[in-house]
Parts: structure tokens; C-alpha cells; sequence
């Protein structure tokens, strides 16, 4: 069973766990996760996590050796891929939660503070950040993180297709989606969507799926390769919202 641990001075945060597509998965079987507290690879009477830095600055940095205690303890084989969520890590995507989802175990250490110290780095794989903006520590990443690779352990989710429909695993975002009523404070949905013809919906979704990633996301648009009945495909249906 593919599984994920992450060390943190936080592991209540990662109750959250229990909800959702992570939960079930957990429940069902699927993945295991289990969160560990840092604190309890202190030694000092006080379970110190962090110290000022050398050099002077603002702040406390994340000290070295309960870090590096409890990631050789969690995984002395050195069987996962060893991860530092970190504002200057390479920036985490679908692409990479892919990867991340055939590997059979990850270990996620949560950086906190003005970062840790970085004799911690030889001891750990990989360094990663959600995005180009900073949190107050690297729990919601880790969480983040987690939640988008389970979604893509095979079996998890109850429609095969689903993985594959979201918005950036074919690298654009993702096309509208309508339900019940067919009408709603005078917005009606498309009538497209309720012909029955798969083909033309196909095909609407395709056009719209482009057209949003055009307007909201120009650089993962600027990355495709469209063809020419594409391209007509979006002039369509811009001229379709103008009339």
C-alpha cells in the first residue's frame, strides 16, 4: 500500500485528513498517511524545534538534528522520496503530483519559520513549494500536496475519468460544468449540454476548456499546439458571445 508521512510540530492540523477523497482512501485501504510530531525527537526538557539564527535576523530557524533524527527514524531504508515543502522549492503541479503518485512511499517534512537549517538538505530528496507566495508554516502545503497525489492512486477516485477531465492533467483548465435545474434566476445552461449528442458536447467542452485556459491561464495557453479546427473552434465560440 502506497503511503505518506509528514513531520511537523503541528500533526492535529492533519485531522483533515479524515475528510473527503483523502478520508475514504484512508479508510478504504487505499493509502495509508500518518502525521509525527517533530517534538518528539527532542532531547532538551523544553522540545525545542527552533533556535535564532548565526549571523543575526529576524525570526527562528527550524534546528537540524530533531529534523534529521526523526526523518532517519521514519525511514531508515531510505525507501521514500524525502520531501521539504519550502517557499524556494521547484513549484509543485499536476505534472509532478503525477509523479509523485506512482512512488510507493513519501515522507514530507513541514519547513516553518525563517526555513530550517540547512544541514537538514543532504538528509532529504527534494525541495518543494506550492507557489510563488509564503504561508505561515508547511502544513496546508504538505496537506495540499498529499491530497493531489492520492486523488491519483488508481481506484481512488469512483470514476476513472475523473482524474483525466480536471483542469491541467491535459494542460488546459477545466470546461463549465452545469446540473439540475435546466434554469436558474434566468441563466439557462447551454443547449448543447442537454441535446444528447456526445459528439457536439465533446467538442463544446474541447472549445470552452481552450477558450477559459486562453483568458485565465495565457502561459499554459501559449504552451499548446492547436490545430487548425481548434483554433476555428474558439473563434467560434467568441463570436457566439458577442451576438
Amino acid at each position: 500500500m502506497k503511503r505518506a508521512d509528514v513531520i511537523t510540530i503541528f500533526p492535529g492540523f492533519f485531522d483533515a485528513v479524515q475528510f473527503g477523497v483523502m478520508g475514504q482512501a484512508i479508510k478504504d485501504g487505499q493509502y495509508g498517511f500518518k502525521a509525527h510530531d517533530l517534538r518528539d525527537w527532542t532531547t532538551d526538557r523544553h522540545r525545542s524545534t527552533d533556535d535564532t539564527p548565526f549571523g543575526g535576523g529576524p525570526g527562528m530557524v527550524m534546528l537540524a538534528a530533531p529534523l534529521i533524527r526523526a526523518v532517519e527514524a521514519i525511514d531508515p531504508a531510505h525507501e521514500a522520496c524525502r520531501i521539504l515543502m519550502s517557499p524556494r522549492g521547484e513549484p509543485f503541479g499536476q505534472r509532478m503530483a503525477g509523479e509523485l503518485a506512482q512512488l510507493d512511499r513519501l515522507l514530507v517534512v513541514c519547513g516553518r519559520y525563517e526555513g530550517v537549517d540547512e544541514r537538514v538538505r543532504p538528509y532529504l530528496d527534494r525541495e518543494i513549494s506550492l507557489g510563488d507566495f509564503v504561508l505561515s508554516g508547511g502544513e496546508p502545503a504538505a496537506l495540499a500536496l498529499v491530497d493531489a497525489v492520492v486523488r491519483l492512486i488508481p481506484g481512488v477516485l469512483g470514476n476513472s475519468q475523473s482524474a483525466g477531465d480536471e483542469s491541467f492533467s491535459s494542460g488546459v483548465l477545466e470546461y463549465p460544468q452545469y446540473t439540475r435545474p435546466r434554469e436558474i434566476c434566468g441563466h439557462k445552461v447551454p443547449e448543447v449540454i442537454l441535446s444528447g449528442d456526445h459528439a457536439a458536447i465533446n467538442r463544446w467542452r474541447r472549445g470552452m476548456a481552450l477558450l477559459i485556459t486562453k483568458r485565465r491561464r495565457p502561459d499554459l495557453f501559449g504552451r499548446l499546439t492547436l490545430s487548425v479546427k481548434e483554433m476555428e473552434l474558439i473563434e467560434e465560440l467568441e463570436e457566439q458571445e458577442q451576438k
